[in-house]
């Protein structure tokens, strides 16, 4: 039930499934409980639907499309009773819509593929869920501080998010949004494309480290962690300064909450 104070808000009356990515659950914790945080203070409910896993991503991408099957089955049975899913990752959002009815027609499963299908058109990445659903890009968020923003190859090209996580960033009260040189330039990490192409890889990273830390910004901002996390390894080891932070944990950042 939408309570008295939340009536109004852009989510009023919206019953949101969190997908949460196993990465996020397993490693950056802070973020799904960011978009929790973030989505009901805009009024809209949120439920965990705990049947949930992995995306199956990294299988389908290596070419083991029979073992990544499961995972469509998983998600479908996850998250078909809900209307909008949400989730803090471009590259699982886009491996969600555009390989899940793939791999089912590969296997012959058509009514399966029917299905993904449907919950796919269902599934969004947190800033485009944000902006093209709930009509919103001041979120009320405060984060005093200078950021830049790193758009992850899948979000913009798979996702295809747009501007929605620049809209929401310059609507943040207090934060200098720094542009980043060459900003869609890959950060070489690609999943397991820097397993199999290591020198390639870091010599990718490399660049875009740089990038980031010639900006002279706190804080390097993404819709993907394990991207930032690619990133801020190599910042780290050049002492450059410039901390990860996701998108949402900026935007569930309000005045007088943790400073950061």
């Amino acid at each position: 039930m939408t309570s008295p104070s939340s009536v109004g808000l852009p989510g009023s009356g919206k019953t949101v499934a969190l997908f949460a990515t196993c990465a996020n659950d397993v490693m950056f914790p802070d973020t799904p409980k960011a978009v929790v945080s973030l989505l009901e203070r805009l009024g809209c409910t949120v439920v965990f639907p705990e049947e949930q896993t992995c995306c199956g991503q990294v299988f389908t991408n290596t070419g083991y499309y029979p073992e990544a099957l499961p995972s469509v089955k998983t998600y479908v049975k996850a998250f078909s009773d809900y209307e909008y899913i949400v989730g803090p990752s471009g590259s699982c959002v886009g491996a969600v819509r555009h390989q899940h009815a793939m791999l089912a027609e590969e296997a012959g499963d058509h009514r399966l593929a029917g299905q993904a299908a449907d919950v796919a058109s269902r599934t969004f990445d947190i800033s485009e869920f944000l902006v093209n659903v709930l009509g919103v890009t001041d979120v009320g968020a405060y984060f005093p501080h200078r950021v830049t923003y790193h758009p992850t190859c899948h979000s913009v090209r798979v996702a295809k998010v747009g501007d929605a996580p620049l809209q929401l960033l310059r609507a943040v009260r207090g934060l200098q949004l720094i542009e980043l040189e060459f900003a869609e330039q890959c950060c070489g990490f690609g999943g397991t494309f820097s397993l199999k192409n290591p020198d390639v890889s870091r010599a990718m990273v490399n660049d875009k480290a740089r990038h980031v830390m010639d900006t002279g910004a706190e804080y390097l901002v993404t819709g993907d962690n394990l991207c930032a996390l690619n990133i801020s390894g190599v910042i780290h080891r050049n002492r450059g300064g410039v901390k990860p932070i996701h998108l949402a944990e900026i935007l569930a950042h309000t005045e007088g909450g943790d400073g950061k």
